[in-house]
């Protein structure tokens, strides 16, 4: 998986600490693709909607700026639950793994949202994966949509 070895690289993780952005990684694409648990993208717009963070996320999606979202906003979302499972798969405390998640989402999601809309039928896994590429220039310092 060399585009997960570079998007870890380019998190500065490595050792245990690389593995588990790995798979965290790996989270947010199962997340984010049309058979993922939950709806995939659809299904995570629907979830902030319904916790009134639609703006958040529609930030994401759009070519401006994206807005911030806490960890307590993510936890909120994503619900303890499904925090719980990534945390615990991932050998880390629920509040580091909302910490994290709370830095990369807004990035993988502005990312397979290149045109500002989320595409009509979906994310694809691989699109996701490719998406990832464009997140190495934005934790590598490189240029991207959000400033």
């Amino acid at each position: 998986m060399g585009l997960l070895d570079s998007v870890v690289g380019a998190m500065g993780g490595n050792g245990a600490g690389g593995a588990s952005t790995a798979a965290l990684v790996q989270q947010i694409t199962q997340m984010l693709a049309n058979n993922a648990q939950g709806g995939g993208l659809g299904g995570l717009i629907q979830s902030f909607e319904r916790m009134g963070l639609g703006n958040v996320i529609s930030s994401w999606i759009s070519t401006g700026q994206n807005l911030p979202i806490s960890p307590e906003q993510l936890q909120q979302v994503l619900g303890q639950g499904r925090i719980g499972q990534i945390a615990q798969s991932l050998g880390l405390q629920p509040d580091q793994v909302a910490a994290q998640l709370s830095q990369l989402l807004p990035l993988a999601v502005d990312q397979v949202t290149p045109s500002g809309q989320v595409p009509a039928q979906g994310v694809e896994h691989s699109d996701v994966m490719d998406a990832l590429s464009g997140m190495l220039g934005q934790l590598g310092g490189g240029p991207g949509r959000s400033a």
